[in-house]
């Protein structure tokens, strides 16, 4: 079954960077991998997502410019390196997967697979 590990969160300070990892197995189909967080009290809400070649990256408009996906898939892994971080981007962080012929999607409800989420915590 597929299995997605995230790794790399922690407490930093404002203007600081991050780089979050996905651990991906059991993808046996091509897939578009995607960042979400989730702060207390809110939704859900996308980050970034990145086609199974690497050569398609989507961002929200709230992260673009500081955040960087990428993936390696010789090693089954997905990153995304924050730079410039935020107090208000302090949330919990998730992997999640789909099957790249569905398309991109923006939204959590059109992932059925997901990791079980990194604390990323921004101090001011």
């Amino acid at each position: 079954q597929v299995q997605l590990v995230e790794s790399g969160g922690g407490l930093v300070q404002a203007g600081d960077s991050l780089e979050l990892s996905c651990a991906a197995s059991g993808l046996t189909f091509s897939s578009y991998m995607a960042w979400f967080r989730q702060a207390p009290g809110k939704e859900r809400e996308f980050v970034a997502g990145i086609t199974q070649s690497g050569g398609s990256t989507h961002y929200a408009s709230s992260v673009k410019a500081r955040f960087t996906i990428s993936r390696d898939n010789a090693k089954n892994t997905v990153y995304l390196q924050m730079n410039t971080l935020k107090p208000e981007d302090t949330a919990n962080y998730y992997c999640a997967a789909r099957p790249l012929r569905l398309g991109v999607a923006v939204q959590a409800h059109e992932y059925p697979y997901w990791g079980q989420g990194t604390q990323v915590t921004v101090s001011s």
